[in-house]
């Protein structure tokens, strides 16, 4: 049995003037390739839908993977009928086989101008009759089911069952973002919030092994793979900051080593941008939630970018975070345990107004460039690929971004 689907896109892309041609192009071709994989056949196209034909079996993968497609305001299963009152009531009466309801409305789109009832003709009629079939009432505001019907030349398309998707805006069109990823809970939502603006994010992970375990490494690769579900297109820079944290544990005051080690780290980020193409880099940080998310310290480690860098979540409370988290599917993840950098050899009480000069004063006992280029020389790419594809496995030196290119 076959099932056919309308995905409705984020209504924002109506708003983006001559640009629209572009986003719209974005937004569509997000949509097919999250499909691409299910044996789907595009039936129709419109400036702001889409209408595939996919098997029943098909259908719970589908409705998984449109709820998470970025640009998609909402999806509906619909039933295909004649260009006619009649078919579209049999078609009613097949919708509302086992559903129950107190009110309900009817919404009519008739682009066909051909068809000989008005918009509100249409209603009206299919309104008395499914008011008929079920004793609920008429309700044009606030309705507990809303039933679409589309009337377009040659054929008729009812939305038997709606569901909202993600909103946003596809990837690709806002540019592209390198985000720092540990294995918290906080960066991965801010890595998707930006996405969900459009953003192209990198992932780079910054790991204590061998050091310590490579257990926030495997995080990393699973909090990517859950990511690239959302862009289906993703790379993770997994990056050895060991030998760095070595060289600041010896020349640093105890209280400093934490907005040290985020200093080195908005530095490395910043080369992988270069190389990646992009303007900007994304933070975790909610401000004031750690000592190292206070003012005076996220003012001192921001002055060791040249790069703008973005914070999405600073005005979010953790409670917010973790919401959004679990909405998301990162939250499981994230709070497995693990070993990170940033709480290696964390000092009992880190200083949280920061002295800038202190900072400078420490920096210029360490070899900088040397640390930067060692940890960029033994680092690791994996790219992720969505859906039906596995990321990319090897050694180190066969993962460099040099070597496989630009997505």
């Amino acid at each position: 049995m076959e099932t056919l689907v309308l995905v409705n896109l984020f209504h924002e892309l109506a708003l983006k003037g001559q640009n629209r041609p572009f986003f719209l192009k974005k937004a569509k071709a997000h949509v097919k390739r999250a499909l691409k994989d299910l044996d789907v056949k595009l039936l129709g196209e419109w400036p702001m839908a889409l209408l595939f034909r996919l098997e029943e079996a098909a259908w719970p993968e589908a409705k998984t993977r449109l709820q998470e497609t970025l640009g998609v305001e909402s999806f509906a299963r619909v039933l295909r009928t004649p260009p006619d009152l009649e078919a579209l009531k049999a078609a009613l009466e097949k919708a509302l086989e086992g559903q129950t309801f107190g009110s309900f409305r009817i919404t009519a789109k008739r682009s066909d101008k051909a068809f000989p009832l008005t918009s509100p003709e249409i209603e009206r009629a299919l309104g008395a009759f499914v008011k008929e079939r079920t004793g609920a009432k008429v309700q044009l505001k606030g309705a507990e089911k809303e039933f679409v019907v589309r009337i377009l030349p040659g054929a008729a398309l009812l939305e038997a069952e709606r569901h909202p998707g993600p909103g946003g805006l596809p990837p690709g069109v806002s540019g592209r973002v390198v985000a720092l990823l540990s294995g918290g809970i906080d960066s991965p939502v801010a890595a998707y919030r930006l996405m969900r603006r459009g953003a192209e994010v990198v992932l780079v992970h910054f790991h204590p092994f061998p050091l310590l375990s490579g257990a926030s490494r495997e995080k990393a690769k699973a909090l990517a793979e859950r990511l690239a579900r959302f862009q289906h297109r993703l790379r993770l820079h997994l990056v050895p900051f060991s030998e760095v944290q070595r060289h600041i544990i010896a020349e640093a005051p105890p209280a400093y080593r934490v907005v040290l080690y985020r200093r080195y780290m908005l530095r490395i980020a910043e080369a992988i941008a270069k190389e990646e193409g992009a303007l900007a880099l994304c933070t975790g940080d909610s401000l004031g939630q750690v000592a190292s998310q206070t003012l005076e310290n996220l003012h001192a480690v921001n002055q060791a970018a040249t790069l703008p860098v973005f914070r999405p979540l600073i005005g979010w409370d953790k409670q917010e975070i973790v919401a959004e988290a679990k909405r998301i599917g990162t939250y499981e993840t994230s709070i497995l345990p693990d070993e990170e950098c940033c709480t290696l050899f964390a000092p009992k009480h880190p200083v949280t107004r920061a002295r800038l000069e202190v900072v400078l004063q420490t920096e210029a006992r360490l070899p900088t460039e040397e640390l930067l280029a060692l940890a960029l020389k033994e680092r690791e790419v994996l790219t992720y690929t969505f859906p039906g594809e596995k990321p990319l496995e090897g050694p180190g030196k066969e993962a460099f971004i040099m070597e496989h290119g630009p997505a």
